[in-house]
């Protein structure tokens, strides 16, 4: 059955049917269109456009319609157009007549803006939580790692030494903005568009406000052009996926080096890992590498969006369509990566001899033999010209500047004395770093006991 074709001659072309469909994909969200139809014809009973007996009809006509997918008793195989017509073809085989009248003050430009806004909606929620349990886990390596000692990096160079607490520290900020944009999200896409019809309302009586609040929307959306020309909150959230899985991309990054065997920081349980076909020593890092690729996947259904709505007049066009598919796909992925991100992070191997020898032999403790010059009264410039030469010895030593005797330190500057080894040592260039933010033990702890206080309002 078409909802459409009153005013056509000839049926439709094959090709163009095919082109045209979207049921297919929009199946998706059968539970939202069939609850966003309860909530319209509740309100149409409660305006007296709808009889109550009709009104009870068409509920459990539509119960029972649900339930019957839900149990696979009915299937998506017949040739209806999208969901909508699918979900109304039903009704009217199961409930006669009174089925038609479901549509009343209702377009199906605001039924699939309701069902898309009900569906991203349930999914900003869904993404929260499974950040929310990505944060959890990061918390607790922090709290296992506090006096975990590796090299900081700057433009992939060592450069001083901090924590793995401080480190995952920096990714667990990241994904608390990323749980903040999702929530921000939320509100601005929290408004109903059903009752704005195909773009100019409708003449009959409606209560959007009562509609919206049996959908659990904050109030009705305010211009009923913008109400079905509107994917904005799906821009945005695509946007936030996309940054969510550039985080997750950086944070594989850096495990994919640090389990390599030049690093030889971390070694990932064998479940998330994978060998070769030809070489039997191999052990790869595959799920880190494919949520690192599947991030250009993300980013190009983000762009698609955009193009497709770039160039779009008021209000309501069939290139929304394509709103669908790009989206469902950056969803399901992005939410796939942060599980087997999780499981994978969770069942690391850091090797903290690793981490602290590759901070010694990086010579990221070079800034504080300069501050401990400083300390003694000389200049920060002739301090810094001073370490660059004790550098300079040890690379050609092969040896960290903890390894230099005294006897060279004082060759180069008399200022040192016995104590500079304590000054250069891992702990304490860490521990004397507790400023707010910084991975001394004292600022790592506040951290930490923030992330859990954060962690408990959810």
């Amino acid at each position: 059955m078409k909802l459409w074709g009153g005013r056509f001659t000839k049926e439709t072309n094959e090709l163009v049917q095919e082109f045209n469909e979207s049921l297919s994909f929009d199946q998706t969200f059968y539970h939202q269109d069939i609850r966003g139809s309860k909530a319209h014809v509740t309100m149409l009973a409660k305006q007296h456009i709808l009889t109550e007996e009709e009104r009870d009809t068409i509920l459990q006509g539509l119960t029972d319609l649900e339930q019957d997918l839900e149990t696979g008793v009915l299937t998506f195989d017949e040739d209806l157009e999208d969901i909508h017509s699918y979900v109304e073809s039903h009704l009217i085989d199961r409930v006669g007549e009174v089925g038609k009248k479901l549509h009343t003050g209702r377009s199906r430009n605001d039924q699939v803006a309701l069902d898309m806004k009900l569906y991203i909606r349930d999914e900003v929620n869904a993404t929260d939580e499974l950040l929310h349990k990505l944060i959890k886990s990061l918390v607790r390596i922090m709290e296992e790692n506090k006096e975990t000692y590796l090299p900081g990096f700057t433009h992939l160079q060592k450069a001083q030494p901090t924590t793995l607490a401080h480190h995952v520290g920096a990714y667990v900020e990241m994904f608390i903005r990323d749980r903040e944009r999702c929530k921000d999200i939320y509100k601005r896409l929290n408004l109903c568009p059903l009752g704005s019809g195909a773009l100019a309302g409708t003449t009959y009586p409606l209560d959007r406000e009562y509609t919206a609040s049996l959908l659990e929307f904050d109030g009705a959306t305010r211009n009923s052009m913008d109400s079905v020309s509107d994917r904005d909150y799906l821009i945005e959230f695509l946007n936030a996926l996309s940054l969510i899985m550039m985080h997750l991309s950086r944070f594989c990054e850096e495990l994919i080096l640090w389990n390599s065997n030049e690093y030889q920081f971390v070694e990932m349980d064998d479940s998330y890992s994978t060998g070769s076909s030809i070489m039997p020593q191999k052990k790869n890092p595959d799920i880190a590498e494919l949520i690192r690729g599947k991030s250009g996947r993300v980013y190009g259904h983000l762009m698609a969006l955009f193009t497709t709505m770039k160039a779009l007049p008021l209000a309501y066009n069939k290139d929304m369509q394509e709103d669908k598919e790009g989206a469902f796909d950056a969803i399901y992925t992005t939410k796939s990566c942060l599980v087997l991100f999780e499981g994978m992070i969770s069942t690391i191997s850091f090797r903290p001899e690793k981490m602290a020898e590759s901070a010694k032999h990086g010579f990221t403790n070079a800034t504080d033999a300069a501050d401990y010059l400083v300390n003694k009264g000389v200049p920060f410039r002739d301090a810094h010209g001073i370490v660059g030469q004790l550098v300079l010895t040890c690379i050609e030593k092969k040896i960290p500047l903890d390894d230099l005797s005294l006897d060279e330190y004082k060759k180069i500057s008399p200022v040192f004395e016995e104590d500079i080894y304590d000054a250069i040592s891992m702990q304490h260039c860490v521990e004397r770093r507790n400023t707010k933010g910084a991975p001394g033990l004292q600022a790592t702890e506040e951290a930490i006991a923030f992330y859990q206080d954060y962690l408990k309002q959810k």
